[in-house]
């Protein structure tokens, strides 16, 4: 899985990356400044933006992905401070002045390659909502932290399985979904008869409970609530001695995972499946390096499996000759 795994899901999109120009790796004592991002705000010409920040990032050495579509911009990219600044004024003075917008570090770089994709939605429901005019109550990380601990208040995690299972908020609900766009057919098989209750939903950062809030707002239901700036926001501004937060929250980098104060976890990703994986599982003997892990190891043919061990090869050489 990819670091924009719901940008993957998406429907058919034109992508400009640079291959051939890679951001720096930088050295193990540098800090990458990672910058999460996202803003529903109407573009006119998203192709003419897409090339334009393109541009602008193999300029400036950034790495990552962000999504331009006619209803806004979504992305985590990475490069050095001025860099990030720089981009960050870029895409102000375009107009994205509201922007809710997150920074966290790595110590390694987090992206392998620069991409600017062009899509219908900037984060894939596949059912028309309007996040624009018509969300959720937002709280923040504090009230949030109160809200949730009431006994009338039904939590769930908007995210997919694989997310919830590095880490979640205590007593959340987990809708079982693989992508985004299952989650309106989990709303319609479970939370039909909830139209009255009080729905609290959150994310990795917040974009996509922009829009399942106000899916469950455009069905009918009454009380709907979300964690603005996402867990992201959370683990920034609430101790971990008094967090309600769970193991890790995952992301989609070289990270895989980060904890309070968004300092990198230690979980990492299974390259075969893309699953997080404790440092207790990678102990297993069915975990083996880009080939499997427990929770893919029975899923893949033998065939398969050469594939991978082919394809890691490759990576560790072309690892070694970087450094």
């Amino acid at each position: 899985m990819s670091a924009t795994l719901d940008q993957q899901l998406a429907p058919a999109s034109s992508t400009t990356t640079n291959d051939q120009n890679p951001v720096n790796s930088g050295t193990a004592d540098q800090h990458w400044v990672v910058a999460a991002l996202y803003q529903f705000h109407p573009v006119a010409n998203p192709a003419g933006l897409q090339q334009q920040l393109l541009d602008l990032l193999n300029s400036l050495n950034i790495c990552g992905t962000l999504i331009v579509a006619g209803e806004g911009i979504n992305g985590t990219v990475a490069g050095a401070r001025a860099a990030i600044d720089q981009m960050h004024q870029y895409l102000l003075d375009y107009g994205f002045t509201n922007m809710e917008y997150k920074e966290s570090f790595s110590s390694e770089k987090p992206f392998r390659k620069t991409k600017v994709k062009l899509k219908k939605e900037i984060v894939t429901l596949g059912v028309e909502v309007q996040p624009r005019s018509q969300v959720g109550h937002y709280l923040n990380p504090e009230e949030w932290h109160d809200f949730i601990q009431q006994d009338d208040v039904i939590l769930i995690d908007t995210r997919n399985d694989y997310e919830y299972k590095a880490g979640t908020f205590k007593n959340a609900i987990d809708p079982q979904t693989e992508s985004f766009r299952e989650f309106p057919d989990y709303v319609e098989k479970n939370l039909s008869d909830a139209k009255d209750k009080k729905i609290a939903m959150f994310c990795t950062g917040g974009i996509r409970c922009e829009k399942s809030t106000s899916l469950l707002l455009q069905q009918g239901f009454k009380e709907v609530y979300h964690l603005k700036g996402g867990i992201l926001n959370y683990l920034e501004q609430i101790p971990a001695e008094q967090s309600l937060w769970e193991g890790e929250c995952f992301v989609f980098d070289n990270r895989t995972g980060v904890t309070h104060g968004v300092q990198e976890g230690e979980s990492v990703k299974c390259h075969a499946c893309g699953w997080p994986l404790s440092p207790e599982e990678v102990e297993l003997p069915s975990y083996e390096l880009g080939v499997s892990c427990v929770y893919c190891i029975d899923k893949t043919t033998e065939q398969q499996k050469a594939g991978f061990r082919m394809r890691q090869s490759q990576l560790t050489k072309a690892k070694r000759k970087r450094l």
